[in-house]
Formats: structure tokens, C-alpha cells, sequence
């Protein structure tokens, strides 16, 4: 299983530099979107896309239909404004504060962020800086990401008109390795659970229904060996997973908790770019009964 996984990061870390010279070469139209996502979801996943109720067609169909131009869609993917959707649905509560969000590189100059602090991009994904002690901060870092226009990398057309902003916020927890838990929903109901666990030391993943029965599949990470025990508030996590998703066909509903308190991560309308490969393969199947039902298109 081990050799496996490392076959498919190797393979991926290719597919995803080839992608991005691809991206380059394609016009930024929703033709070129429906293009790259073809070409992709081919090499990825060794098989043509359907119409099918199977878990990456889904996500596929999200992605190259107007799906994922609903301005629900797009107004969540930006960090700052899915807190005003949750707030008007939830509660204020379940976000992570806003201690700042900066608009321009003048603003990071001049901010004084806190000792422990989250900084991180509103309209893009996988950049983060976590300070826990007043380490040094490379600020040219944090601006060079008002350049992102995080579309280009994945063609993901719900990120292409997100303005460039930077979000400051507490640590959650005030730690700095915190697990996620990723509520994958179909139609309001939250049907598996995908848990990050180690995500900034050694990354690995855990997967359960909604009964908290371990799941025996993989979705491009390696399998944590840790035993993992259900949250004390996993019935309070399912019912938030459940009213953030309603408005929603398929969505990931991401939350942090630590057994208590729980806060909202994001809201993620197309998990791993539609390119999440399963391990095993046949997994997939599996997958998606437990998403979908054995209800087809």
C-alpha cells in the first residue's frame, strides 16, 4: 500500500507540472476550462469521465458546467466572505475571528501580525504560514500571493474573479497541528468523513462514515497507524455539516474541532481539483454508494 501511494504522489507531483504548462497553453475561456479538465481527469485517472454517480465524475461534472459558476459557489471559495455565509445561516460563532484582512503589499509592509497568528491567502489553496512564537515573517512571501490567480493552476472557474486578499487569524487551538475533518455531503446529508491528521509533520489521513466506522480506502495520502477517536461533539459536527451544505448539491464541508469547540475551515466545492485518486482503485465504487446511494444518472 505504501509503494502504491508513492507511485501516485511521484505520478501526480508530473501530471501536476504538466498540468500547469497545459494551463498556460489553454485560453482562459470555459471551453479551455472543459479542455484542461478532459485532459487531466484522463491522465489521472486512466479513464474517461461520465455522467455517471461515481465520486470524481461528480466532482468533474461540478467543475466543467455551470455548476460551479453559481455565485453561492463562488462567493464561499474566498476565506473571508464564507464566514458571512456562515454566519447567516449558523451561527458567528462557528468561524475562526478575523483579526485582519490585508488588500495590498502596503498593508503587509506596514501590519503588525501578531506573535501566533494564521496568515494565508483568500482565493487560493495549500498556502499557509503558522506562527506560534514571533518567528520571522518572510513578508515578500506573503506578497508575492496577491499575485495568485489560484484558476490558472487547477482551472477551477469558481476561483478565476476572487480578488487577491490576505487573511490574518488566530492559531485554532492556539496550535499549530490541528486535525481537519472534511464532511463530504450529497444534497444536505453528510455521508463520510476524511481526517487530516499530522497535515504540517508527516501527512496522513483516516476515513469514516457517519457512525465513526473506519473506512477501508485511501484518498492520496497514506493511512495514518494512529487510533483516532470520535470528537466528543461529532453529532454537533454532523448537524453543522449538514446546514452548510444544504444549498449545496455536492460539497466538502471542512471544520476544525477539538472535542468541544468547532470552527469552519472552508467550504470546498471540488475535492483535490476532481483529481483525488482512491486507494484501492475499485474504492471508488465503494465511495460513492456511501455518497450517492446506488441511485444512477
Amino acid at each position: 500500500m505504501t509503494d502504491k501511494i508513492a507511485v501516485q504522489k511521484y505520478f501526480g507531483n508530473i501530471v501536476l507540472a504538466c498540468s500547469r504548462i497545459l494551463s498556460s497553453l489553454i485560453p482562459e475561456n470555459r471551453f479551455g476550462d472543459r479542455v484542461f479538465s478532459y485532459i487531466t481527469f484522463l491522465v489521472r485517472h486512466r479513464r474517461l469521465p461520465t455522467k455517471k454517480l461515481i465520486f470524481n465524475d461528480v466532482l468533474y461534472q461540478i467543475k466543467t458546467t455551470d455548476e460551479i459558476l453559481n455565485p453561492l459557489r463562488i462567493f464561499v471559495s474566498d476565506k473571508e466572505f464564507v464566514k458571512l455565509y456562515v454566519k447567516a445561516i449558523l451561527d458567528d460563532k462557528y468561524n475562526v475571528p478575523t483579526i485582519a484582512v490585508l488588500e495590498n503589499e502596503d498593508q503587509v509592509d506596514s501590519f503588525n501580525f501578531p506573535d501566533a497568528c494564521c496568515i494565508k491567502p483568500t482565493q487560493a489553496s495549500g498556502r499557509v504560514i503558522l506562527r506560534k512564537k514571533g518567528e520571522d515573517l518572510n513578508r515578500d512571501e506573503i506578497k508575492k500571493w496577491f499575485s495568485i490567480n489560484y484558476y490558472r493552476i487547477g482551472r477551477e472557474a469558481n476561483y478565476k474573479t476572487l480578488k487577491p486578499k490576505v487573511i490574518v487569524e488566530p492559531l485554532v487551538f492556539n496550535n499549530k497541528n490541528v486535525e481537519d475533518f472534511k464532511f463530504f455531503c450529497f444534497n444536505g446529508e453528510p455521508r463520510f468523513i476524511q481526517v487530516d491528521i499530522d497535515r504540517y509533520i508527516n501527512h496522513t489521513r483516516k476515513f469514516f462514515d457517519t457512525n465513526w466506522k473506519e473506512l477501508d480506502f485511501l484518498i492520496v495520502y497514506p493511512k495514518s497507524d494512529k487510533p483516532f477517536a470520535k470528537p466528543n461533539n461529532f453529532d454537533e459536527m454532523l448537524s453543522v455539516a449538514k446546514v452548510l451544505s444544504k444549498n449545496f448539491s455536492m460539497i466538502r464541508v471542512d471544520l476544525y474541532s477539538d472535542g468541544n469547540q468547532l470552527y469552519i475551515s472552508e467550504l470546498t466545492n471540488v475535492s483535490e481539483n476532481a483529481c483525488g485518486n482512491f486507494i484501492p482503485l475499485k474504492a471508488e465504487i465503494e465511495a460513492s454508494k456511501l455518497l450517492f446511494g446506488n441511485r444512477n444518472r
